[in-house]
């Protein structure tokens, strides 16, 4: 007895507070508020697949963390989420880092100056920085502070990186390099970033000219000549066999190729052989298309070695259901948009399949206990998620069911039918087993409280509670929010409700000041780190 943990009427620490039902929880703070703003581009309890339009109006919670004196650890908080790739999406990361960056607070104000090259890696997320700093500000934006940054930021990086950098990334938004050396005022700091930014500001003359001048270049200065030089023979080259020559010895990647070049074979054949795992598997259709990936040819062959590769799946850190989202994509002739069309090849299906289930394996535990509710009504099986439209409600709902099952050894499943039922699978199982079965089950109401009701009447200890549906999310005659309160305070367990609608445009079950709800609309790649981050308590 004396080592019981207390139930949720008996306050676990000071900083717990009492509860609409009589439990003690901890609230909502602001520091979390924050850490949901950056992931879900909210401060409530809603993930929007569908990106809204973020307001570019001072955060609250961002607000009352500097006011505390608390804006430094915002920042660090900022950084620590870009850098771990905890964010599904840049855009609140980088509004986060504008109201630090044009706050009042100095010490705030240089602590986000300081963090800019760590957060805008890439030129996208620079111009999205300076976008978003122009909008919020009542002026230009253009202070010293923010030209000393953005200097760093091109001082900073290693003259090869730079250069690469600048020629793959050379506009967003409306933006270009130019645009922001002349603005920020940049001067060179070392020899061979002069030679990047002469090429920024004046264009290849320029640069040939620059270099012309330099008696005895040293090594930096000659491997960045060597890049942009063959950036530049690209561009305007009309040889196939000199843009290959180019893209083998200098590396060169789809963006620095011409438009005219990117329907040939040989200079997809030529990309292909350094081309990252993440590019390869966005690029299947459009190789596919072009007959690259024939039968029994060498590319399809390599292809299908690298998907079946443990090392280079582990190295890429693809989640099982964006390997399903390629091999659904793929087998679909077609993308999501665009007009592209092309014919799967067999063998470079099957490595995909092969990927899908191999890919498990390097899905990190978060040592939760899960209680899975499944729906499994009809509906599921008929429409594409809202964010991934190729995949069903139920490919989705079997693909995070088997990752659950595969990773975690606490789970329990249960089906929407007449009342909640066992789902009779195991890990072992494939998808098309999982699905067939879950299709078998007689359908019944999606009553999203009823799985807190199921686990408090059983006394089963849960952590994480999620509902997989497809836009029904009925709530029944007691609300979810109240059904996880007295679950929570008869177990003393301080459990989280996770609802996915996936072909849902918006709902709302959770409750924006319980620190333990959110609902999912939609669903994409990203959304399984945000149900990961949120079980471990992250968000």
């Amino acid at each position: 007895m004396g080592d019981q943990k207390p139930g949720q009427q008996v306050p676990a620490s000071e900083d717990q507070v009492c509860n609409s039902a009589g439990g003690y929880v901890w609230p909502v703070s602001d520091m979390n508020r924050l850490r949901r703003f950056m992931v879900l581009g909210t401060e409530g309890g809603t993930y929007y697949i569908q990106s809204k339009d973020l307001g570019l109006e001072n955060i609250d919670c961002i607000q009352k963390l500097i006011d505390d004196g608390l804006g430094e650890e915002v920042v660090k908080e900022i950084v620590k989420f870009s850098v771990e790739g905890r964010a599904a999406k840049q855009n609140p990361i980088m509004l986060a880092l504008v109201q630090c960056a044009r706050c009042t607070d100095m010490k705030t104000k240089k602590a986000a100056y300081d963090a800019l090259s760590k957060v805008c890696r890439i030129p996208t997320h620079l111009f999205q920085f300076i976008e978003y700093s122009e909008k919020f500000s009542e002026g230009t934006g253009w202070g010293r502070a923010q030209r000393r940054a953005i200097s760093r930021w091109y001082n900073n990086k290693k003259p090869n990186d730079l250069a690469y950098q600048i020629t793959k990334y050379r506009k967003r938004n409306g933006w270009t390099h130019r645009d922001v050396l002349r603005l920020a005022h940049v001067k060179p700091e070392n020899d061979a970033t002069s030679l990047v930014l002469k090429y920024i500001a004046k264009g290849k003359k320029a640069l040939l000219e620059e270099f012309g001048k330099i008696e005895e270049p040293n090594d930096r200065q000659k491997s960045v000549m060597m890049l942009l030089r063959a950036v530049e023979d690209a561009k305007v080259s009309d040889d196939q066999t000199e843009i290959m020559t180019l893209i083998e010895e200098h590396n060169l990647v789809r963006e620095h190729i011409p438009t005219k070049f990117l329907k040939e074979k040989d200079i997809w054949r030529s990309l292909l052989q350094q081309m990252p795992m993440t590019a390869m598997i966005r690029n299947l259709g459009k190789m596919s298309s072009i007959e690259l990936l024939a039968p029994l040819s060498d590319e399809a062959n390599l292809v299908c070695e690298r998907l079946q590769s443990d090392e280079r799946l582990k190295k890429a850190r693809i989640h099982p259901f964006s390997i399903l989202l390629a091999y659904k994509t793929y087998k679909a002739k077609k993308g999501d948009k665009g007009k592209l069309t092309w014919e799967p090849e067999q063998t470079v299906l099957n490595a995909l399949d092969d990927a899908f289930y191999k890919s498990f394996k390097f899905v990190e535990p978060t040592g939760k206990r899960f209680l899975l509710a499944v729906d499994v009504s009809g509906s599921m099986s008929c429409s594409g998620v809202n964010g991934a439209r190729n995949v069903t409600a139920r490919e989705a709902a079997a693909a995070m069911t088997m990752v659950t099952m595969r990773t975690e050894k606490r789970h329990h499943l249960v089906a929407f039918s007449n009342r909640l039922v066992d789902i009779p699978i195991n890990e072992k199982m494939r998808m098309d087993e999982v699905i067939r079965i879950c299709s078998n089950i007689p359908m019944g109401a999606t009553d999203c409280a009823q799985p807190m009701i199921y686990a408090r009447q059983k006394k089963i200890s849960v952590d994480v509670f999620i509902i997989y549906t497809d836009c029904e999310t009925w709530a029944g005659n007691i609300q979810p929010a109240e059904a996880l309160r007295s679950y929570r305070k008869e177990m003393g367990i301080d459990a989280k409700l996770i609802v996915v609608a996936m072909t849902s445009n918006g709902f709302t079950l959770a409750d924006p000041k319980d620190a333990g709800m959110m609902d999912i609309v939609g669903f994409d790649a990203a959304a399984p780190d945000v149900i990961r981050n949120f079980a471990l308590g992250l968000l």
